[in-house]
């Protein structure tokens, strides 16, 4: 059966002969290179997995000392080409994948020259089965990450990861990298840790990898350097499965199959021989593979990877100014997070100004305590952490903001207040000052409506935690100009963030859709639900957080604000909960370990006609589908998958949903609701 992807960027494996000092012929390496640089990363496809087979053979046929594989700068790989995945027309092929990836992997295991991984930079996926199969692993310590992504897709690690890794680092550590990373927004593995699991033999500086590698393996060869592992502990398997089939449970509720399928492979690793849990493999992929989560998965995955970086509607980047200092007004939580953040990604002054000492003591102070800890932590050395001490500052004279190129506020969320800001800023900055606001919901255009030059006033709303959350809305203003959204976009890039263009309407797009969404669930409440049911209506989507879990890491003040604002704009959708504002006077936290808060009911005043927990899923995804089909015809963005990037980038809605509108694509609710599908049949879905 043939394989062939018509499209595949062929990884194609190198082979050289290597003379190491004390070794008495030469080895066989291996480097692994798709042409091109960094920034395509090496990935696998039937093409490629040939060329490496090809290359194996060659190897053993010259009879060398050892064998190493290694990849091109920066990249080891990272794993299968899974945009292929798409094309393939039936199981056959599906389970063909899994299988050719098993046959040629294994010779590595199986060889009886020795085989080595030198893993000099980033291994996901299969590029890490990769290493796993083979008998020795060295691993540079400037590698950016190393993970087994696929249950976040959709996938497992069909190549042989479910049984490797288990029997090497034993079966928590396997558990944790193989299925709670990837659930927890695809958590990666630095360097240290993976080296401190037992996935590397070795740890090397970068400079020298190479070199070091070489070395390390002929002290290996030559039996001057023993490796020993530590014994897997197999009397605790089970019971480590069961908690981890427990806590699914709990987070998912049998929303990601491939979870499941995971924990399914990693309990066969236990006893089954290496051929029997590989086939057990390639049954799971080809399921995998033909299931709409999948697809959903795939669709996400995109977007991240690549609408991400070309943000739809950006104007060109070549009409960005400068930024070569940043003013911050406000020296609170949001606003000391930001300043460490501009300070840490652009390297320029940043000044943060507030309407006391006290205040912007305090906040430099947070500044200075989060460089402490990181450099406490190993993630930042004393150099750097000395230079950003010197670059961010505090002061109550605004004037400080003469020669700021870019300043940006995070003031109280009242329309009056931030104007107030801007008018007085206005006489002090320079003509080209970009003024950008973090409102969450507030109108940009009412905001620069008084202001001479309200063509630079532009959104550039960040979400909590700053340093973690990758989305950043950048609204313009219906007289925002190219040049201010330009630089905008430039900054967000440098900041490392992932930036939308929005509209300039109420609460943008997280925020109106989470607003809308929490407030249906709550109007059920405010109906006679009870918080547990209205709480857990929404388990079957397994979603990142409960209802009641998120408004309470939202905050019932700010979640009642947001509200206000969107009640105003729109009163037959979004209605104001006399019951979310008690609980936000009280100051009462709703969830308490989970549970639900006893003292919090108490007190609500509902009516007496309580939903099920199907009627309260059913509206919320009612609610979002109706709130989309506006917004999209609205125009606040371009596109339903601009939709999707913020849900999943800045409220952590998982890959297995494709953020949402999939999710309502596929169960009928888009067309039920609209009259129409958000996306094309094929694109995020099976048919």
């Amino acid at each position: 059966m043939s394989l062939a992807a018509p499209n595949e960027v062929v990884t194609r494996a190198l082979l050289r002969q290597v003379n190491v000092p004390g070794l008495d012929r030469p080895a066989a390496l291996i480097t692994l290179d798709n042409g091109f640089d960094h920034t395509k990363p090496n990935t696998f496809g039937p093409a490629g997995l040939t060329s490496l087979d090809e290359a194996i053979t060659a190897a053993l046929d010259a009879d060398p000392a050892f064998i190493a594989v290694t990849g091109k700068p920066y990249i080891f790989c990272v794993g299968a080409d899974i945009t292929s995945l798409p094309a393939l027309e039936n199981r056959e092929q599906a389970l063909e994948i899994g299988r050719l990836g098993h046959r040629v992997f294994a010779r590595l295991k199986d060889s009886a020259v020795p085989t080595f991984a030198f893993v000099n930079g980033a291994a996901m996926g299969g590029g890490l089965e990769l290493a796993l199969h083979c008998h020795y692993r060295t691993l540079s310590a400037g590698a950016a990450a190393l993970a087994l992504p696929e249950v976040s897709l959709g996938l497992v690690p069909g190549w042989g990861g479910t049984q490797l890794l288990p029997n090497l680092i034993g079966i928590p550590a396997a558990t944790q990298v193989i299925i709670q990373n990837p659930l927890m927004q695809n958590k990666m593995l630095k360097p240290k840790q993976a080296a401190e699991m037992g996935i590397a033999d070795v740890l090397l500086e970068p400079a020298d990898f190479l070199e070091r590698s070489l070395e390390w393996a002929a002290g290996v060869v030559r039996g001057e350097v023993t490796v020993t592992r530590p014994e897997v502990d197999k009397d605790m398997w089970a019971g480590v499965l069961y908690f981890a089939r427990q806590t699914l449970d709990q987070r998912l509720h049998g929303a990601v199959p491939s979870a499941y399928q995971a924990l399914d492979l990693l309990e066969t690793a236990k006893d089954a021989d290496f051929a029997t849990g590989t086939a057990a493999e390639d049954e799971a992929l080809a399921n995998l593979i033909f299931s709409e989560e999948l697809r959903s998965g795939l669709y996400a995955f995109d977007l991240v990877q690549r609408r991400a970086k070309r943000p739809a509607g950006a104007p060109d980047k070549g009409l960005a100014r400068p930024v070569t200092k940043v003013g911050i007004v406000g020296a609170g939580l949001m606003a000391s997070q930001l300043a460490l953040l501009f300070a840490r990604r652009l390297q320029v002054p940043v000044v943060m100004t507030d309407l006391d000492q006290s205040r912007v003591d305090k906040g430099v102070g947070y500044v200075h305590t989060q460089i402490e800890k990181a450099v406490a932590k190993g993630r930042m050395d004393k150099g750097t952490a000395a230079k950003l001490y010197g670059l961010v500052s505090g002061t109550v004279d605004k004037s400080a903001f003469a020669d700021a190129d870019f300043v940006i506020e995070a003031v109280f969320e009242d329309l009056g207040v931030k104007k107030q800001v801007w008018a007085e800023l206005e006489k002090i900055v320079k003509p080209e000052a970009v003024l950008a606001t973090n409102t969450s919901s507030l109108s940009i255009t009412e905001m620069a409506a008084d202001l001479e030059h309200p063509e630079r006033v532009v959104g550039f709303h960040f979400f909590n935690p700053v340093a973690v959350l990758p989305l950043l809305e950048i609204v313009r203003g219906e007289r925002t100009d190219d040049a201010t959204l330009a630089t905008a976009f430039a900054v967000g890039k440098q900041l490392k963030k992932s930036s939308v263009l929005v509209k300039d309407a109420p609460a943008f797009v997280v925020n109106r859709l989470l607003t809308r969404f929490l407030g249906t669930v709550f109007a059920a409440v405010d109906a006679g639900t009870p918080l547990d049911v209205a709480n857990s209506a929404l388990d079957p989507l397994g979603l990142p957080m409960r209802p009641l879990a998120l408004l309470q890491l939202v905050g019932p003040a700010v979640a009642y604000h947001v509200g206000g604002t969107l009640h105003e704009a729109f009163p037959d959708r979004f209605g104001v909960s006399e019951n979310l504002k008690r609980i936000a006077d009280s100051g009462q936290p709703i969830v308490v370990d989970d549970q639900i808060n006893d003292e919090v009911a108490k007190l609500l005043v509902v009516g007496d006609q309580p939903l099920t927990a199907e009627q309260v899923r059913q509206n919320a995804l009612d609610a979002l589908a109706q709130e989309i089909r506006l917004m999209l015809d609205e125009g606040v963005v371009a596109e339903a998958q601009d939709i999707d990037l913020c849900m999943i980038l800045g409220a952590g809605w998982p890959f297995h949903l494709g953020g949402v509108t999939p999710y309502l694509d596929r169960t009928g609710t888009a067309e039920r609701v609209t009259g129409q599908r958000f996306l094309p049949r094929g694109v995020a879905s099976l048919r």
